[in-house]
C-alpha cells in the first residue's frame, strides 16, 4: 500500500512538472533610457507575457513594480520569480499584462528636498549590490521621473493600454508607500495600488522587530533627524 502511494506521490510530481514545463512563458527585456527627471540613465526590466509576440495587434494594461530600500529593480526577479508567476497565472486565466519593474533607487517616488552631491556619490562604495552609474542621479526628482519618464516611456515603447484605468502601481516596502502615494495623490495616472508590507507608517520609530507598545515620533524635526529621510522628505 505504501509503495502504491509513493509511486503515485511520484507519478503526480512528474506531470506536474511536466505541464508546468508545457506552460507558455512569458519574456523580460532590459531597457535603458535617460530620465531627464533625474539626469542619468535608468534601467527597466518588462516583463510581457506570452500572448505579446503572438497577437502583434493586441494592448495590454501594465502593472509598475516598484522595489525596497537598498534593494534593486531585478529584486522582483532573483527574489519573487515574478515572471514564472505571471505565467502561471495567465496559464490559469488571469488577464494578460506587461508587469514593469522600475529601478527606483532609494527614492521613496518623491521630489527630494534636498540635492544629492552626484561626485560625492560616485566615490561612495558603501553599496557594492549597485551600480553606482545608475543609482547616483544629478537631480533626485523621483515623483517626476515615475510620472514623466517611466510611465511615458513604457507606454512609447511597448503596446500598452495607455490610460489610468489600464495602469497600476505595486510595490514592496519602500515601493508599497511609494505605490499608495502615487495613485493617492495621480488618480489620472494610476488605477490602482498594491502595498506589500508598505512602509505606510513613517513615524513609527520602533521597536524592530515589533513588540508592544510601538513608539512614534513625535515631530516632523525628529523625522528629519533620520539620516535616510531626511534629505528625502525634509522636515514635511
Amino acid at each position: 500500500m505504501l509503495r502504491r502511494l509513493a509511486l503515485g506521490a511520484l507519478l503526480f510530481a512528474t506531470s506536474a512538472t511536466l505541464l508546468k514545463s508545457q506552460e507558455p512563458a512569458g519574456r523580460t527585456v532590459v531597457k535603458s533610457f535617460f530620465s531627464p527627471s533625474l539626469g542619468v540613465y535608468k534601467h527597466l526590466l518588462v516583463y510581457l507575457p506570452p500572448s505579446y509576440d503572438r497577437h502583434t495587434d493586441r494592448r495590454y494594461p501594465v502593472v509598475y513594480y516598484l522595489h525596497g530600500v537598498s534593494a534593486t529593480e531585478a529584486d522582483w526577479l532573483t527574489n519573487g520569480e515574478i515572471d514564472r508567476v505571471a505565467d502561471s497565472l495567465i496559464a490559469r486565466g488571469m488577464p494578460p499584462m506587461i508587469l514593469a519593474l522600475v529601478d527606483g533607487d532609494d527614492g521613496w517616488a518623491t521630489n527630494w528636498a534636498a540635492t544629492p552631491n552626484y561626485q560625492t556619490c560616485l566615490a561612495d562604495s558603501a553599496a557594492p549590490w549597485r551600480s553606482q552609474a545608475t543609482y547616483c542621479v544629478h537631480t533626485a526628482r523621483y515623483e517626476d521621473y515615475m510620472l514623466r519618464d517611466v510611465v511615458p516611456y513604457v507606454d512609447r515603447t511597448f503596446r500598452t493600454k495607455a490610460d489610468p484605468r489600464h495602469r497600476g502601481v505595486a510595490g514592496y516596502s519602500m515601493g508599497g508607500y511609494s505605490a499608495v502615494v502615487l495613485t493617492l495623490a495621480h488618480p489620472d495616472v494610476f488605477a490602482a495600488a498594491v502595498s506589500h508590507s508598505g512602509a505606510l507608517s513613517l513615524l513609527y520609530a520602533g521597536p524592530r522587530p515589533f513588540v508592544p507598545p510601538p513608539r512614534y515620533e513625535t515631530s516632523s524635526d525628529s523625522l528629519a533627524s533620520d539620516h535616510q529621510l531626511a534629505p528625502v522628505f525634509g522636515t514635511d
